[in-house]
């Protein structure tokens, strides 16, 4: 396992407005746009992914061009054998990334060899995690700064570097989690009755290590997420 310094955490925002039900299916409003994105090293460079007209002024949504520089940033550092990691980022972030950059190649790419610990997790136990519930079960002191789905409303209404400071936060606690994880060998999370559970984590692994593990045991559940929904848009 790679030191605290190779790890490498990225999160995005949409700018996409719109009323998600309670168990509606997300991507039911895809394809998403994105109006800023964040690159954290762990203990070192911290990046701003936005796109801004001739005054300086971020645009609603990034460029394919700026999609494109993060996609071969990420890559590039994936390359070094930096350890590049996201919060559902297999499903979500990398994926809309490709779609913003018209590049969904080398999404794809980055994304087999991505550490994605919800993914991993969602493998072993069959349903999905928040990171904020498991930042909050790992004793992460860092808390999230607003609700996602409030980041698309403060862009649209100039609130720029609230929405700047919030998507930075979700990659400096991602980060965190991650070295926690390593650490304890453990996810902690907290569930909707208040109560803290954990699963043990032998060690993290990227999403094509876990592709080849056995799909998660969802007898139990009424409505079981399929994982191909996680993967599908890979090429």
């Amino acid at each position: 396992m790679k030191s605290d310094k190779n790890i490498l955490s990225f999160d995005i925002e949409i700018s996409d407005i719109f009323n998600l039900k309670n168990g509606e299916d997300l991507n039911k409003y895809a394809p998403f746009h994105i109006s800023v994105a964040s690159t954290v090293l762990h203990e070192g460079e911290e990046l701003l992914w936005y796109s801004v007209d001739d005054q300086n002024k971020p645009h609603l949504n990034i460029t394919r061009q700026k999609a494109n520089d993060l996609l071969c940033y990420l890559k590039e550092q994936q390359d070094k054998g930096i350890m590049i990691c996201a919060w559902n980022g297999l499903n979500f972030d990398l994926q809309w990334i490709g779609y913003n950059a018209q590049n969904i190649k080398l999404a794809s790419e980055i994304a087999l060899k991505l550490y994605d610990p919800m993914f991993q997790f969602f493998n072993q136990k069959g349903f999905p995690v928040s990171l904020a519930s498991v930042a909050e079960g790992m004793d992460i002191k860092q808390t999230k700064q607003m609700k996602g789905e409030d980041a698309p409303k403060q862009w649209h209404a100039g609130n720029y570097q609230k929405v700047m400071d919030y998507v930075l936060g979700d990659s400096q606690i991602t980060n965190q989690v991650i070295i926690e994880i390593m650490k304890c060998k453990e996810i902690a999370w907290i569930t909707q009755k208040r109560e803290t559970r954990s699963v043990y984590i032998s060690k993290l692994k990227t999403v094509e290590d876990v592709l080849k593990e056995p799909e998660p045991d969802q007898s139990w559940m009424d409505n079981p997420i399929d994982r191909r929904k996680f993967y599908e848009w890979l090429r």
